[in-house]
C-alpha cells in the first residue's frame, strides 16, 4: 500500500491551501492510495502529521509557494515540491508521476 503525505500552505493562506489538500486526498485515493494532508492556513495548522504519519509515508508533497513550517521533520524521505497552483490544477499529474517513481 502506497502511503502519501503531504503539506499545502499558500502565500494567502485562504482558499489554494485547503483546495490543493483536497485535490491531493481525491487524486492519491484515486489510485487506491493511503494519504493524509496537513494544512498550514489562515487559521494555523490543521491535521498535523504525526511522526507516525511521516515514517510510514512512502513519498513527501509539499508546496513550495512559501515555506512550510517545521520541514526539518521530513529530513530522510523523498520529497516533490509543487507548486500550489499545480496542486489544484493537476493533483493527477502529480500522483502519475509519483507512481512512476515509485515503480522504477
Amino acid at each position: 500500500m502506497t502511503r502519501i503525505v503531504a503539506v499545502t500552505a499558500c502565500p494567502s493562506g485562504v482558499a489554494h491551501t485547503y483546495m490543493a489538500a483536497e485535490a491531493l486526498e481525491s487524486a492519491a485515493k484515486a489510485k487506491g492510495w493511503q494519504v493524509k494532508v496537513e494544512t498550514q492556513g489562515s487559521i494555523g495548522l490543521e491535521n498535523a502529521l504525526s511522526a507516525h504519519d511521516i515514517a510510514l509515508a512512502d513519498m513527501v508533497i509539499l508546496t513550495k509557494d512559501i515555506a512550510i513550517k517545521d520541514e526539518a521533520r521530513f529530513s530522510g524521505k523523498t520529497i516533490v515540491r509543487v507548486n500550489i497552483s499545480d496542486a489544484v490544477k493537476r493533483a493527477d499529474v502529480i500522483m502519475n508521476k509519483i507512481e512512476t517513481h515509485l515503480q522504477q
